[in-house]
């Protein structure tokens, strides 16, 4: 969207998230054997360990519509909308929150947060005023504007079901807001790019992108959608229906935002290039996210090796005399995922296994969304990476976020309970916390 969070850096897939969830459930079911079921959007969630009290099992919330009270205040400053996915609750539900305290280091309450069922996103154009909340659980966009007293009230609804969309539960990047009456809608299940108006809050026309349809493979669109020189440029990535593995075929879908006419690239060269980064030479650099890292970890040779690749946008074609593998870029390891950093730059993961063992058995998504992923510098100019012991290990998921002041990333806590807030220029100080996942932020005003 217009934010700069071109939610870049990145989580595995949705069907990697559902995937973690399947996981998580399990874990949960013999460690409480009363629970039937327990615990991504399209993407992200499992963890390493589960120390989860019964206390955060019985969360206490409170629901409504206004804004709650000490989160956002009554003055004119910043208001940001934060949706929160419960993903330990049966069954499992959302929270939009109303806050001004995203650049503060402050535990948000769900007192007075907006309810959704279903694992949900709050998307829409930034200081705006109006956020728009969708879930996995449908196909209806519903539009919450902001009233003069921090809450939020619904004022619209739009479905694509006509269009054969059935849930809408993906990355915020899915959702691309061109103008304020003209937003793309990347849907992986129909491949597919669903075009709307926001302001009308009605569906005006699609994209097909059948020739993304593989067979026996899941295609999911990327949480790394980047907008240049009038394109949205939205990376793809496969996997096998069944089994641990990834399909070695990378992707990118370029959209004409003026026309809507759609170019198809692809390279066989590796696979589960979720992650972009635009470099100085205005070249698009595009890498395998964690969990095709931690799928390599797990199977070895059997999957293709982590790269990254460059695209250029000009000619919408990838560049075939560049590869590299990203352990090359870091001396060796596990390393995976591309979240851009100052102008120049980008960070690569790479898994700290003295943090985050690997084990015989350990599922490929359990890493992924591990704590153990430590941040490496790498300078696009020279292809040079650098440990960055200043930032904290945290989990290979990560989405950047934009509030007034400062570039925010996600760091998820054991479980599947907690999201925390840190600044990506300041080494990864903490700011706000949330409970449960929280995969959207838009600053309202």
């Amino acid at each position: 969207m217009l934010l700069r969070l071109v939610l870049l850096g990145v989580a595995p897939a949705l069907d990697t998230v559902r995937g973690n969830i399947l996981v998580l459930k399990m874990i949960m079911s013999i460690v409480f054997t009363s629970a039937e079921k327990a615990v991504p959007m399209k993407n992200v969630g499992s963890v390493t360990s589960l120390r989860l009290s019964a206390g955060m099992l019985a969360l206490a919330l409170a629901t409504g519509c206004g804004g709650s009270e000490g989160q956002n205040g009554d003055d004119n400053g910043p208001l940001y909308a934060i949706t929160t996915q419960l993903l330990i609750a049966d069954p499992v539900d959302s929270y939009v929150i109303v806050t001004n305290q995203a650049e503060q280091t402050a535990s948000l309450s769900l007192d007075n947060a907006v309810r959704v069922t279903g694992r949900a996103l709050g998307v829409g154009i930034p200081k705006s005023g109006a956020v728009y909340v969708v879930s996995d659980d449908s196909a209806t966009v519903t539009r919450y504007t902001l009233t003069s007293t921090g809450g939020l009230e619904p004022t619209g609804t739009v479905s694509f079901d006509s269009l054969g969309v059935t849930s809408l539960g993906e990355y915020q990047a899915n959702f691309q807001f061109i103008s304020e009456t003209k937003a793309y809608f990347f849907d992986g299940a129909t491949a597919q790019v669903v075009i709307w108006n926001p302001e009308e809050m009605k569906v005006t026309g699609h994209i097909a992108l059948d020739a993304l349809m593989i067979p026996d493979t899941v295609m999911a669109f990327s949480g790394a959608a980047i907008r240049l020189d009038g394109q949205v440029l939205m990376p793809v990535g496969w996997r096998p229906v069944s089994g641990v593995g990834i399909t070695p075929k990378a992707g990118v879908v370029s959209i004409d935002t003026a026309t809507d006419e759609p170019t198809i690239a692809t390279d066989d060269r590796c696979g589960y290039t979720h992650d972009a980064a635009v470099g100085p030479d205005g070249k698009v650099y595009v890498a395998t996210e964690a969990y095709g890292a931690a799928v390599r970890r797990v199977v070895g040779e059997e999957a293709p090796a982590p790269c990254l690749l460059r695209f250029d946008p000009e000619t919408r074609t990838f560049d075939p005399a560049f590869y590299r593998t990203l352990d090359g870029l870091v001396g060796g390891g596990t390393a995976g995922t591309l979240v851009p950093g100052p102008e120049g730059t980008a960070y690569v993961r790479v898994l700290d296994e003295t943090i985050a063992p690997v084990v015989e058995g350990t599922h490929p998504r359990t890493i992924a969304s591990g704590t153990g992923w430590q941040w490496w510098e790498l300078e696009f100019d020279t292809l040079t990476a650098t440990h960055k012991a200043s930032f904290p290990a945290t989990s290979g998921s990560v989405f950047l976020f934009e509030s007034q002041n400062q570039t925010l990333y996600t760091e998820f806590g054991e479980g599947a309970t907690s999201t925390t807030l840190r600044v990506l220029e300041d080494n990864g100080k903490p700011t706000v916390t949330t409970q449960g996942l929280s995969f959207s932020f838009l600053q309202l005003r």
